[in-house]
């Protein structure tokens, strides 16, 4: 394993994290393919066991028990000292003025409640989920600073939002002396580079790391074109990855895979990791050899010609989602 920094900041990542999205129990109108507890252990193990430290989840996450989850691994396979820990805040999580969103009362009402899940008295990197239009930046800036001089957090991050309005919570932070954000978790892979445009030049400009979630595209940067699995028919999310002009690119990283002999994911992992404002990606894995394949795209070096035989074939998005 190797280790970077999160941005500017003093905090060791490993290079690697594990996306805990797929871990939980399974909730009506959520996701399906999730792994139950049983199922899930022995990833988080093989997490501890390849040096995967930096660990992320979200309260939303399966109604809450993926952090219940992340929470019990943590104390069965390794030491809370030793786990860079996250999760998210402003997903819905019940009815009523606290129970989702970024105002001061749901911040502090939300935060406590993770922090009861998870089994633990703070977060190192706790992000926004989502950016709230109904709450002014400065109240959500100011809430968060005080979790943060409370001690219930070590670390701010963001997640999928617009660059403007991620501008404008960091303006707010550094005009009124609060805590800034480190972190973005942004999605950014080999088949969607529209970060590119302006997310990825303001992070590099205020110190900020990239922790990238979907670094394989769903799975799709993984697999030949054609090639379905059970997540790739059901979720919604991860058919949007089946464009038409994203064919040339999974060709191209085929082509590159086979040359050098790899499984496809080390090489679409290795163009990511080869980005400098990339401090993490997380890799959710759900088969033995997710991890494994990840922690080998590390020493998987690309030269600038691998580069711009997997970035030449991308086609820009008019619509941006996430």
């Amino acid at each position: 394993m190797q280790y970077k920094k999160l941005g500017r900041t003093g905090l060791t990542v490993s290079a690697i994290g594990l996306g805990c999205m797929s871990y939980g129990q399974a909730v009506a109108g959520m996701h399906q393919w999730t792994l139950d507890e049983d199922a899930a252990a022995p990833f988080f193990r093989q997490a501890v066991e390849l040096g995967v430290t930096f660990w992320d989840t979200a309260n939303v996450y399966q109604g809450g028990s993926s952090e219940e989850f992340v929470g019990r691994a943590i104390t069965r396979f390794s030491r809370r000292e030793d786990i860079v820990l996250a999760t998210k805040v402003w997903g819905r999580m019940h009815e009523g003025p606290g129970g989702g969103g970024l105002s001061r009362k749901a911040i502090l009402e939300q935060l406590d409640a993770s922090l009861r899940r998870l089994g633990t008295d703070y977060i190192d990197v706790y992000y926004l989920h989502r950016f709230d239009d109904e709450v002014p930046v400065e109240e959500t800036m100011a809430a968060l600073h005080d979790v943060v001089t409370s001690g219930k957090v070590r670390y701010l991050g963001a997640s999928s939002m617009w660059t403007w309005q991620f501008a404008k919570l960091q303006h707010a932070a550094a005009l009124n002396g609060w805590t800034r954000f480190a972190a973005m978790e942004d999605q950014y892979n080999v088949l969607r580079r529209e970060e590119e445009r302006d997310m990825i030049p303001f992070c590099l400009d205020q110190g900020v790391g990239l922790t990238p979630y979907s670094p394989l595209a769903k799975g799709r940067a993984a697999r030949p074109w054609g090639e379905q699995t059970a997540r790739s028919t059901a979720d919604q999310v991860a058919k949007a990855f089946d464009r038409d002009v994203d064919r040339s690119v999974v060709d191209a990283i085929a082509h590159l895979a086979a040359e050098r002999e790899l499984p496809m994911a080390q090489v679409a992992l290795a163009w990511l990791l080869a980005k400098p404002v990339v401090s993490s990606p997380l890799v959710g894995a759900t088969k033995p050899h997710h991890l494994a394949d990840a922690v080998a795209a590390l020493d998987v070096h690309l030269s600038e010609a691998d580069l711009a035989l997997l970035e030449q074939p991308y086609v820009a998005q008019d619509n941006y989602w996430w």
